[in-house]
């Protein structure tokens, strides 16, 4: 029943029918404070139950500097799957402070439960490998406004 009411009340071009959800693309990019430098990318928020629960599902193509960030209203425990996502990602779980906790693999299509075992307040999904040729790891920072507001930034 919930899926039915999810699906009837969803925004063109969203996840219904098997189509992706396009968000708009946020005016300010994501950077993300490495090792070697700063990184730099477009992003879609996810900011609400409905834009989270559908994410990246049914999307194919992703340009290497885009992802979409997951923004929770408190920070608690999280966890993913990629059920109906056809795209390989990276998942970047990042803590209130901004810092990033963990970056794992989703792999497509998979129901197997993708959980950093500590509690987050956002995630970054990339596609995946960025994480890694960027050189995003545990412990970079990552600013934007919606990350800043939260962490003091």
């Amino acid at each position: 029943m919930l899926c039915a009411v999810l699906l009837l009340f969803s925004p063109p071009g969203s996840f219904a029918g098997g189509r992706p959800l396009l968000l708009p693309v946020d005016p300010a990019r994501l950077v993300a404070v490495t090792q070697g430098g700063e990184r730099s990318f477009s992003i879609e928020i996810a900011d609400d139950a409905a834009e989270r629960s559908a994410g990246l599902m049914f999307r194919e193509t992703m340009a290497d500097d885009h992802g979409m960030l997951f923004v929770f209203q408190e920070t608690r425990d999280v966890a993913f799957w990629m059920k109906n996502t056809p795209m390989p990602l990276d998942l970047v779980f990042v803590g209130q402070d901004g810092r990033v906790r963990a970056v794992l693999y989703g792999e497509p299509q998979s129901e197997a439960v993708i959980d950093p075992g500590e509690p987050a307040r956002f995630v970054l999904e990339l596609k995946a490998g960025t994480a890694a040729r960027q050189g995003i790891k545990a412990g970079d920072l990552l600013r934007h406004p919606a990350i800043d507001a939260v962490a003091g930034g």
